[in-house]
């Protein structure tokens, strides 16, 4: 295995392949939630209900999630530059054709090949945190992550090249872009130390079942939750409000495209700051941070509009509560960049538990975050169909933000109480901090 310097603490390539990995990312993830933007305009030439889009936009958050944990078992055995110039043909190609669909059907199958985009993630991430050490992965993959900034790219440029063009151009440029920079970002960077190593060496890849071992602790079903809120919200959210944001407030998709981008942007790049803050007080810290900004955020967005009526002295007054679209904005910054923080804290944990099965362990995490980019929309629209609320959509991950953080509070509490014999064998990390007399190097 190549080694990882002890004073940098990353092997030769770490940066250009970290950078360039973002890049490709980006994108993936630009491509991934396409639908954000073109769905709006799908949905009015087919007719569509709200349950109908809401099954549109989330089918390619769905392979993207349900493909993560073989694709990160992938990277581990065969190498994650190889298997991302894979993911980046076939998502390509299923993008371009979706310029030809005419049914809904059709529409869906080529939303569901688009869906490997997403899968790029669990790839990157075992790819990216090879090249360094522990003491900087948080930091290493809170860049990485920031490729979620992708979703931002496609709906600020997005609209203008549907106004002008079609959505089919914009599919069909989409399609081209993620082929030219992803043959450009295998060609110019590296394998990874351990691929490279392995091959050198002529060891054989981890057995598949072996990868999938770790997958049967409740632990890593704990982190899936967290990202299922964090990364599962971000990506639903990142959908779905254009479309709250021209039925609330009546703006035009440019404008909805141009406010939706005040929360993804913070919600992507963020999370560079997210991975450096975990790998400094501990990602622990940074969760429970999260969860109580989030729980905040999301109570105040699910209030309706309301109207009150109160018996006064002279009368009755009338006075209504309703967010302005600013005071909107400014939340839906501060959610977003909450779940920032999150993202990157989650994925710190990973390679601190689990270094030797990351593609595997990563690979379900993102994967039940990934599904709830794709089971949220859903309910989205099932919700505001069945109580005609707008913000509904918020009172759902209010309840699932608040299940997230009471569930990390009682784990953390049970760890801090119980003698847990297992932290011997663990590095002395930040997230560990306090548990049996353990204290951070």
């Amino acid at each position: 295995m190549a080694r990882i310097s002890t004073t940098t603490g990353e092997a030769p390539g770490a940066w250009s392949s970290l950078w360039l990995s973002t890049l490709a990312f980006t994108t993936c993830f630009a491509v991934w939630t396409i639908f954000s933007i073109i769905g709006i305009q799908i949905k009015a030439d087919l007719g569509l209900s709200e349950t109908q889009f809401g099954l549109l936009v989330g089918a390619p958050i769905l392979t993207g999630s349900l493909s993560r944990v073989l694709l990160g078992v992938w990277a581990e055995q065969f190498g994650g530059r190889r298997v991302n110039l894979l993911i980046a043909v076939l998502a390509s190609a299923a993008t371009f054709l979706l310029a030809q669909a005419e049914t809904y059907p059709q529409f869906l199958a080529a939303a569901l090949g688009m869906g490997l985009a997403g899968g790029a993630f669990s790839v990157g991430v075992t790819y990216v945190s090879k090249f360094f050490g522990a003491g900087r992965q948080g930091m290493a993959l809170g860049v990485f992550g920031a490729g979620n900034v992708g979703s931002a790219v496609t709906k600020f440029a997005a609209p203008f090249v549907m106004v002008a063009l079609g959505w089919q151009a914009v599919a069909q440029i989409w399609a081209a872009a993620l082929l030219v920079v992803s043959l450009a970002v295998f060609l110019l960077t590296r394998d990874d130390p351990v691929t490279a190593a392995r091959r050198k060496s002529g060891q054989k890849a981890p057995a598949t079942w072996l990868q999938l071992s770790p997958l049967k602790s409740l632990r890593v079903w704990r982190f899936a939750l967290y990202y299922f809120f964090v990364f599962g919200g971000f990506v639903a959210l990142a959908l779905w409000l254009p479309r709250y944001l021209t039925g609330a407030y009546g703006l035009d998709i440019k404008t909805a495209g141009m406010v939706a981008a005040a929360y993804s942007i913070p919600g992507s790049l963020f999370r560079i700051f997210g991975g450096w803050l975990s790998d400094r007080v501990g990602a622990r810290k940074v969760m429970y941070l999260t969860f109580t900004i989030s729980v905040i955020c999301t109570f105040i967005l699910s209030y309706p509009p309301t109207q009150y009526e109160v018996a006064g002295l002279n009368g009755p007054i009338r006075f209504g509560l309703a967010l302005s679209l600013p005071a909107f904005i400014g939340l839906a910054f501060l959610l977003g960049f909450a779940m920032s923080l999150g993202k990157a804290a989650v994925f710190k944990h990973i390679p601190v538990y689990y270094p030797d099965h990351i593609g595997s362990v990563g690979g379900l995490v993102g994967m039940i975050g990934g599904l709830g980019g794709f089971v949220l929309p859903i309910v989205f629209g099932l919700l505001n169909d069945l109580t005609a609320i707008g913000s509904s959509c918020f009172m759902l991950l209010f309840v699932v933000v608040s299940i997230a953080l009471l569930w990390m509070h009682l784990a953390v509490r049970r760890m801090e109480h119980a003698h847990n014999p297992q932290l011997a064998g663990l590095p002395a990390f930040p997230e560990l901090d306090g548990l049996n007399g353990r204290a951070a190097r």
